[in-house]
């Protein structure tokens, strides 16, 4: 992958009014097991790759660098509301009504999910892994939208690339800590070999979307484990042996 190679930028319909994108591997300046668009800073990296990498984001989005704003995550449901370029503070989702900035995430397996209630003028993003996402980080980023002024029955949200049902193989320990929280969340699970079991992360993450009342609410379908030519994937990478892996952005923009 090379300079000339273009952005991979999937977009949603539901927000098509803002400008956005789930972006893949194609089109970045990294190379190695890094190879293409990785925008992860905590990665090992050679970080001017990756500072190209997210310039280029930027320019896709019309931001500077600077107002390519992230946060450093940590499977948490801790929401930010930004109103300017910041350092990163630890939380796994920001919320915004001030033009000119994009809120963005990182991924490599987890969800991607972008928010929106453009009458508003009112955008979120979040990183939803298992963790954050039965925490509650998507209630969370709502709920910090409502207090921006968004209108709970206008925010369409978009849960971009992540890992597939079929790839996300987890131990019975996984199931018992979600029915200890939210019992209807066995509907997500799946038997696989053994004792294993095969768990919809994107299923249980429109699950608890809707539940929170939003009824435009939708999964682009792709899989991040089953396509490595266009994604960064954290499982398979550790299934590989690989040494480091890398990481995918979204964003959104007002």
């Amino acid at each position: 992958m090379n300079a000339a190679t273009p952005l991979d930028i999937i977009t949603s319909d539901s927000l098509a009014e803002l400008r956005h994108g789930f972006f893949g591997r194609a089109g970045g300046a990294s190379s190695g097991v890094f190879a293409g668009l990785n925008c992860g800073l905590g990665s090992s990296d050679q970080i001017e790759a990756v500072r190209i990498n997210r310039s280029r984001v930027a320019a896709a989005m019309g931001v500077t660098p600077d107002t390519l704003v992230g946060v450093h995550q940590v499977h948490s449901a801790d929401v930010v509301a930004v109103d300017g370029p910041q350092d990163r503070v630890r939380a796994d989702a920001m919320v915004t009504a001030t033009p000119g900035l994009a809120l963005s995430i990182l991924t490599a397996d987890c969800q991607p999910v972008l928010f929106a209630d453009t009458g508003a003028g009112v955008i979120g993003a979040a990183h939803a892994g298992w963790k954050g996402a039965l925490n509650g980080v998507l209630e969370a980023t709502v709920e910090a939208m409502i207090d921006l002024g968004a209108r709970r029955e206008a925010i369409h949200a978009a849960i971009g690339p992540t890992i597939s049902q079929r790839c996300y193989e987890v131990g019975p320990e996984l199931l018992e800590a979600f029915m200890a929280e939210d019992p209807e969340a066995a509907r997500h699970f799946a038997q696989g070999e053994g004792d294993r079991l095969l768990f919809d992360l994107p299923g249980f993450g429109l699950r608890r979307l809707r539940g929170c009342g939003i009824a435009s609410a939708e999964w682009t379908r792709h899989c991040t484990y089953s396509d490595p030519a266009r994604f960064f994937s954290y499982r398979r990478s550790t299934h590989a042996r690989e040494a480091d892996y890398g990481r995918l952005i979204a964003a959104i923009r007002l």
